[in-house]
């Protein structure tokens, strides 16, 4: 049976080599690494199939019950301190870079992706409540969710109010130094469960005198258990699950219908400033983005690995140059698939840990002018993560498939749980056409165009002596062009700006395409770090070649997607292709 193993040196490379070069973190990297995959493959991998295969309960109380292994696998993470990596020491985290906790976290999602849903959701809680609580609240909640001991959840969907946010009906009351919440919440991840002691609910809910749509919306932290200011847990809170989703995927992750104030009211603490909620949501939100971009990576590096051990092992038909029935990995177009799914893993993974590494140099940068040009960075890059990377994941496991033939269609390799899992990923957190929206509304029209400027500036500075160092000069020229090409489609969305309905159409091409590009110029960057004198050093000379080798590939193979998205747009324009 197979079984996952963390690309541990893919994840070293990106950290030290290229993203955090001479951090005064390098030297834990290795050990960190090494000690999470241990995690990884010894505890959460193994509970993964069996996850699916019994799923989560209910009760009539609304407790729910998780699968056999998940409560004591999430019992070793709190005990490691995994949840504590990127997070101010002030309230337990050990402030290490951001980047470094994603190639953790990489792990957790590819050996399990239902319960790596659990510790994404708890991230993005700190976020937002640092962001926006009151120094009380960070000060009881703070520490118990970095710790793990409790976790946190994301409330925002309702029966009729689903990316419409403006149209939630969930109320909230003033009542002393605290509000009351009531309303129903559906498709709310890990809304439930018995792996921690505590759930932190964020909830988006509306006060009688808010104005009405999404300015009127408002943030409150719902506890599960109520808590005395030391955070001493005491009763059960007015919230509870009522119902479980039954999805197509993710079947060891808790999917909950939440019902809040069903007697008095459940008793909530305001984050940020009334009818201000989406702004702090969004601290939450836009880190999940991320997040789930990497789980579009995860599980695409899952399935890489699942296929090469398949294809390796499968004996069937005589290959092209060979005499007799070998493995199937001989045959030209399972090479292919093979290499295909390599590349876009690799370009799906230097994208999204270069959009994480600018979180950090936003936050570490000392002047204003630049910290103000990485968040820049961060804003653009976001839709770029969630959106493609999650295409990505769906188009690898698809190809796992493939690989195994008919044996892929059967549930007992595991290949079609991958691909049933991945699927909710180009949905949540707001779906990639929403991601696309952002991108060109938000990211390029609102922003004058400013950040992809910037971007773009970045990406012609490798000059041709560097770029044919491994590539040929054909696909050093197909890389310029496309950079070029990205440059004339940002500036024709700027000069039709007025025409919403236009760039609302080509608003999906324009983030593949911008996607692929970007992918395209962190591999190549890559490829340069692997050629720095003395690297041979710390990395094999094979995993060398398959640097350089993986930049070349994606150039030929993946680049030219670009050039059918950029003549849809062009089209869709009403301008000539060319």
């Amino acid at each position: 049976m197979f079984m996952y193993t963390a690309p541990v040196n893919e994840m070293q490379f990106l950290v030290n080599e290229v993203l955090l070069k001479n951090s005064d973190v390098a030297e834990i990297v290795p050990t960190l690494l090494e000690a999470a995959s241990r995690l990884a493959r010894d505890e959460l991998a193994p509970i993964n199939k069996s996850g699916d295969e019994q799923g989560v309960s209910i009760n009539q109380e609304g407790v729910v019950s998780t699968a056999n292994g998940f409560k004591e696998a999430y019992q070793e993470y709190v005990n490691g301190g995994w949840g504590s990596l990127q997070f101010d020491p002030k309230y337990g985290g050990q402030d290490l870079p951001f980047v470094l906790a994603v190639s953790t976290q990489e792990m957790w999602h590819a050996a399990n992706l239902s319960w790596g849903l659990c510790p994404l959701l708890t991230q993005g809680a700190v976020e937002a409540i640092n962001y926006g609580a009151t120094e009380q609240v960070k000060s009881v909640y703070l520490p118990k969710l970095i710790s793990g001991s409790w976790t946190g959840t994301m409330n925002l969907t309702e029966p009729e109010a689903g990316s419409d946010l403006g149209a939630l009906k969930t109320k909230a009351w003033r009542e002393n130094d605290h509000y009351l919440i009531k309303g129903q919440k559906i498709f709310i991840t890990w809304g439930d469960h018995d792996m921690a002691e505590n759930i932190a609910h964020l909830v988006l809910a509306r006060l009688s005198d808010a104005p009405a749509g999404v300015k009127g919306i408002s943030l409150f932290l719902v506890p599960k258990m109520l808590t005395d200011t030391e955070g001493k847990l005491g009763q059960k809170n007015d919230c509870k699950a009522v119902s479980l989703e039954k999805k197509i995927g993710i079947h060891g992750c808790p999917t909950c219908v939440m019902s809040y104030g069903e007697k008095s009211g459940a008793v909530g603490y305001l984050i940020g400033q009334e009818n201000k909620g989406l702004e702090c949501m969004f601290a939450m939100m836009n880190n999940a983005r991320l997040t789930v971009g990497l789980q579009g990576v995860s599980i695409a590096d899952r399935a890489c690995q699942q296929a090469l051990a398949y294809c390796n092992d499968r004996i069937q038909g005589v290959a092209p140059g060979f005499k007799e029935p070998g493995p199937i990995i001989r045959h030209p177009d399972v090479k292919r698939m093979l290499n295909l799914m390599q590349v876009l893993t690799d370009g799906a993974r230097s994208l999204t840990y270069y959009a994480c590494a600018e979180v950090d140099q936003s936050k570490a940068i000392s002047t204003t002018k630049k910290a103000e040009m990485h968040k820049r960075r961060v804003g653009l890059l976001t839709p770029l993560v969630k959106g493609w990377c999650t295409e990505i994941g769906q188009e690898v496991v698809n190809l796992n498939i493939q690989c195994h033939g008919g044996a892929g269609y059967i549930e007992e390799t595991g290949a079609g749980q991958l691909f049933r899992d991945a699927r909710i990923l180009p949905i949540y957190e707001g779906t990639n056409g929403i991601q696309a929206m952002d991108l060109v509304f938000r990211k390029v029209v609102n922003d004058d165009g400013c950040a992809i400027k910037e971007l773009i500036q970045e990406m012609t500075l490798i000059d041709t002596r560097t770029l044919t160092t491994f590539l040929t000069k054909m696909q050093a020229e197909n890389y310029k062009q496309a950079v070029e090409a990205l440059e004339a489609t940002a500036n024709l969305i700027l000069n039709n700006k007025s025409n919403k309905k236009l760039l609302g159409g080509i608003a999906f091409d324009f983030l593949m395409m911008a996607s692929i590009i970007t992918a395209a110029w962190r591999l190549i960057e890559s490829a340069a770090a692997a050629k720095i004198d003395g690297i041979d050093d710390k990395y094999s000379q094979e995993f060398i070649f398959d640097r350089l080798s993986n930049a070349a590939t994606f150039i030929t193979t993946v680049l030219p997607r670009y050039q059918a998205h950029h003549s849809i747009i062009l089209c869709l324009m009403d301008k000539p292709p060319g």
